[in-house]
């Protein structure tokens, strides 16, 4: 089996970087849900905001690699082509909608995932290890985390069946 190039790059923004962002997300979740006062212990406080900040930054850019993919790799081969998805989609009075709706929100709205990942990220950052005592705060960040994976999953799923009904050649 060979791939394409395109095929090869839509993998690696689809199912590698995206899948990994949102795969990324149960364990961030997991993470500062558990990070309580009385399920830890000092050595354990530490230990837990290391690996928290690690993999926060790491699910950031993760999610700034899952856009820029898109964006300047991907995305192109359905706006420049004649013959390309988008014109297809178009084209087609059952499919138009899909370009109407679907690559106006990973165009647009897919970008705020990246943003408010990051914004997480600086939260855990900054906070560390008082985000165990800060309830507070550590919601606010689970709140803004799972913003992030509602419109990146949502993205995901608009760009898995884009692709079903019209596939870059």
């Amino acid at each position: 089996m060979e791939l394409t190039n395109r095929e090869f790059w839509g993998i690696v923004h689809g199912m590698g970087l995206g899948a990994l962002f949102l795969l990324a997300y149960g364990g961030g979740l997991a993470g500062l849900y558990s990070y309580k006062p009385g399920l830890l212990t000092a050595d354990g406080e530490v230990e837990r905001s290391w690996r928290l900040k690690a993999g926060t930054l790491v699910m950031a850019v993760t999610a700034w690699l899952t856009v820029l993919t898109g964006t300047w790799i991907v995305y192109p081969w359905y706006r420049h082509e004649p013959d390309g998805a988008k014109f297809g989609l178009l084209a087609n009075p059952d499919t138009a909608g899909w370009h109407n709706f679907a690559m106006e929100w990973k165009e647009h709205v897919a970008w705020m995932a990246p943003f408010i990942a990051t914004a997480v990220a600086v939260g855990v950052a900054y906070y560390g290890v008082q985000l165990v005592k800060e309830r507070k705060i550590r919601n606010s960040l689970i709140a803004f985390l799972t913003a992030a994976f509602a419109i990146a999953g949502i993205a995901g799923l608009l760009g898995a069946l884009i692709t079903k009904a019209g596939p870059v050649k």
